[in-house]
This record gives structure tokens, sequence and C-alpha cells, in this order.
């Protein structure tokens, strides 16, 4: 059966290029456009659309506005387009947290120079997040505002936690069996955690990164497959949000206990034995920029069985082989469950390759990371 798509953009050009891409794919059918976040929610609610791509700036009622109406009133997953700017960074983590499941760059020279790859990239992502978890999210009431986190020392005032927009709950498909639960972690003096994802993964690491306290005890690393325009908003946001540090990684940083280093976007991150940081340029022949798999490596050679990983929500199965060498060290490796996974590909890598030491929701990552760390 095809996927149903709605498509919403003011702009005529763009939703007629979106549209003709889209239904080049026999296997997808586009049922709709609409030109603002008001006429998407109509037809959202009428339509009953697979998936809705969704532009930002629109008259009449903006996309991040609709989105969150949508994921109270008819979750659907949602693709938005972004510009490839400080700015535009800043308003796609706030389209994710309403509710968004991912996101394309907005680049009009692209769709006119490299028409193949832009359709390779729209519909595989349209496949992808039709088949994810937001789908089969029930939203009984409104959004609850996200909760601020306390105050931290190096947090401004007029943190982003007092206006992030409100936010549906992880999503859960009502249909989804059971997780298996995994026994509460074992204490150990880890000399680092390191958290590798995807699709669903700036959410889902805000949602566990909060839970840590200024004191956690270990140096932290984030590998998030995201572009280079984006890691630095990124991890603006989350030092902001959270009581811990985090700053998106530079070359010659070092490790210390209660900061975060966010893997910068088109690059690669290791880590040394000394607890130093190393950036390397993005490898044309690697999937991903950064990779999970490259830091994990790094971390397995560096720290034998010190390191505590984690993979969360996202498509593919990027981190399986850095965490095959982690467990070959000794070092501990959890995945995320597939309830609450917005796409359950590289947690599900983990798990069928035997190589999860524990299984365990969203919810309770970060408090099983401050009960394992001493």
């Amino acid at each position: 059966m095809a996927v149903k798509v709605l498509v919403v953009d003011d702009s005529g050009f763009f939703r007629r290029r979106v549209s003709e891409i889209l239904a080049s794919d026999p296997t997808i059918q586009v049922v709709g456009t609409a030109t603002n976040g008001k006429e998407a929610i109509d037809q959202a609610l009428s339509l009953k659309p697979d998936v809705i791509t969704m532009d930002y700036e629109m008259p009449m009622m903006d996309g991040i506005t609709a989105v969150r109406h949508i994921m109270q009133r008819c979750p659907t997953p949602v693709l938005m387009f972004s510009s490839l700017t400080h700015e535009g960074a800043r308003v796609t983590l706030d389209a994710l947290d309403a509710g968004a499941v991912d996101y394309l760059p907005k680049n009009f020279e692209d769709i006119s120079r490299n028409p193949e790859k832009v359709k390779q990239m729209l519909c595989e992502k349209v496949h992808t997040i039709s088949r994810s978890n937001r789908r089969f999210s029930a939203y009984s009431s409104p959004a609850p505002a996200a909760a601020p986190a306390p105050a931290s020392s190096h947090a401004p005032a007029s943190s982003l936690a007092s206006t992030a927009p409100t936010r549906p709950v992880a999503p859960a498909r009502s249909a989804a069996p059971a997780a298996a639960h995994s026994p509460a972690p074992k204490r150990k003096p880890y000399k680092l955690v390191a958290i590798g994802t995807s699709t669903g993964g700036p959410v889902a690491l805000q949602r566990v990164l909060t839970q840590l306290p200024a004191n956690f005890p270990a140096p932290i690393v984030l590998i998030q497959h995201m572009p280079a325009a984006f890691t630095k908003a990124f991890a603006e946001r989350l030092d902001k949000l959270c009581k811990i540090n985090v700053k998106e990684a530079e070359d010659g940083d070092v490790l210390r206990p209660g900061l975060a280093l966010l893997a910068p976007g088109g690059k690669q991150m290791m880590v040394d034995g000394r607890g130093t940081v190393k950036i390397l340029p993005g490898d044309e022949r690697l999937n991903y920029k950064p990779c999970v798999d490259i830091t994990f490596g790094s971390a397995a050679k560096s720290y034998g069985d010190k390191v505590l990983s984690v993979v969360l929500t996202g498509m593919g199965a990027d981190g399986r082989e850095g965490a095959r060498l982690l467990k070959q060290g000794g070092s501990t490796v959890w995945a995320q469950d597939e309830a609450s996974c917005v796409i359950y590909g590289m947690p599900m890598a983990i798990v069928k390759a035997n190589l999860a030491d524990a299984v365990y929701s969203l919810d309770e990552i970060g408090k099983h990371l401050v009960e394992a760390c001493v």
C-alpha cells in the first residue's frame, strides 16, 4: 500500500516540486497540499495522511504551531524542511521538540542541480518516518510544557527551558509489546559515557541528559547524526536545559566529569587514553559524519572495560560495530527499547547482534546512568 503524504508549504514552487518528486515514486501517493499551518491541521484531520512534510515560515500559522496541534489531535509523522543556518537549526530543534520526527535541508539549488539525489533522500525519509512510532502515539490531552531544569551555575536565567515549546510525551505504540525489563545496573567506576543516536535523537538526548546532576561523575561524549550547521545550536540548547555542561566538541578538548561533548556535524570525533578529544575531517567514504562506530571504536581502544555506551533511537545500524569492539574489551552496552524509540533501527541492530547488556526505556536511561556511575 502506498504511503500517503500531505505536502505543506506556502511556496507554490516548492509545493509543486516536492509533490512531483514524491509522486515519481510509485509507492508514495500525495493526497493533498496545504499553504499554511491552519490548512495543514484541517487536511491532516480529513485526509489522515501517513506522513506530512512541513515548512516552518508560513502565513496564518507557522509550522511549529501546526505540528503541536497535529500531535495533539491526530498524531502523524512530520518531516520538517529547514534552512542550513544557525537560526534554521534552532527552529528545527523547536519543531522536533514539538513532535516532528525528522528534517531535511530546504535547498532550492539542490532540487534543480541534483534531482535524483534529492528524490532518493526525500523518498527514503518519507518511507522511514512512515514506519516510526510517532504514528501510533496517543495524545489524549494537550501536551504539557517542557519542565524547566533547575537553574545551574552555567545556565542563564533566560534559559530555553522557560521558552521551549510544549512537547508531547515520547511516542509509545499502544499496540507495542511490553518492553523487556533489564535489571538495575551495577555500579562501576566508568571513565567515559558514550551515547550514539540518529532520528529522534535530539529529543531523546534532551530527555536523558536533563536527568543528570551537575556533579555527574563521568565525562560524556555524544554522537548525533546532524548537519554541521546544527550541532552548535543543539549543544547550546542542551547546555541551557541541563544541569551538566554541554558544548560542541573542539579538537583538543579535555574530557571531564559533568561535561558532555557533542561531536560536530560533518566531522569525526575520537577520544584517546589521556582524556583528550580529537576532531578529524569527515571521510567521504563514511555514510555518517559524525559516525557512532568511529567514536565508540576509539573509546574501546583507549578505555578498555571502563566505558558505558548507550545506543538510542535512530535508523540504520551505526554503532553496532563500535559496540562490538567495546564488548570485546569488557565495556558495557545499553540499548533503548523498541516501544520508546521513534525509529527502532540502531538499538535493534545492537539487540539482534546480542551486544546489549541491558535494554531500557528512554525514561529509565538517565536514572540508570546516575545509578551506574560512581
